[in-house]
């Protein structure tokens, strides 16, 4: 039974979500604070956090950005509105996915088995791929590791995600949607040229590039 921690400072919603979590088959912690919810991190080792985007006091970005400090459980964010900019500020702080409100409890709990399932996914016939190079960058797929030039590169998990999906198929082209069902399992609208970005670009020669083909096609190449 997966262990849902939801941090969502609406009651309403908070004790609808958790009602409808729990009729889903959830295990459910709710709290009312940002701070609380990074207090309840360690005592509930949840397998997904739902994050609400606006809180008061800690934000939910910045609740985003303390926990990927020190855990990559996946996280969805929950929004008050659909405008990419709240997705990808949600996106790039290192949310894996998110939800628009109203939350649908069955829409919620597809969202979360979906990132249970890209997180838990084992390699092909349980053997370990051995790290890719693409230039001066080394992919490890199996332990989720990327370095260039031997220094570690610190992702958030949706840029991770992404990077291994492209250097998968060098000069494979993808289409928008392919990306984000790949990606983030989202089909609403999200601009995947809004949200690529690599952290690599500040390297005089970086050896992946995002190259977009056209305005809805993208594809990853070896430098």
């Amino acid at each position: 039974m997966p262990r849902i921690l939801i941090v969502e400072d609406d009651s309403i919603v908070r004790q609808a979500v958790r009602l409808g979590l729990r009729h889903q088959g959830h295990e459910v912690v709710a709290v009312e604070t940002g701070e609380e919810g990074l207090e309840q991190l360690h005592a509930v080792r949840p397998d997904v956090v739902v994050l609400d985007l606006m809180l008061p006091g800690m934000s939910g970005l910045d609740v985003c950005r303390r926990i990927r400090e020190r855990d990559q459980v996946p996280i969805i964010m929950v929004t008050a509105r659909g405008d990419d900019i709240d997705v990808v500020l949600g996106l790039e702080t290192g949310a894996d996915d998110y939800v628009v409100k109203p939350v649908q409890a069955r829409v919620l709990d597809a969202r979360i088995r979906a990132v249970l399932r890209r997180h838990d996914a084992p390699p092909p016939d349980g053997a370990r791929p051995r790290p890719e190079t693409h230039g001066d960058l080394v992919v490890d797929r199996a332990g989720l590791v990327v370095t260039h030039r031997g220094e570690p590169v610190t992702l958030a998990p949706s840029e991770l995600r992404l990077l291994l999906t492209l250097s998968a198929s060098p000069g494979q082209v993808f289409s928008r949607q392919q990306l984000l069902e790949a990606v983030w399992d989202a089909g609403s609208g999200v601009k995947p040229k809004a949200l690529i970005r690599s952290p690599l670009n500040g390297a005089p020669y970086s050896p992946l590039a995002f190259a977009m083909i056209s305005s809805a096609t993208f594809r990853g190449t070896s430098a």
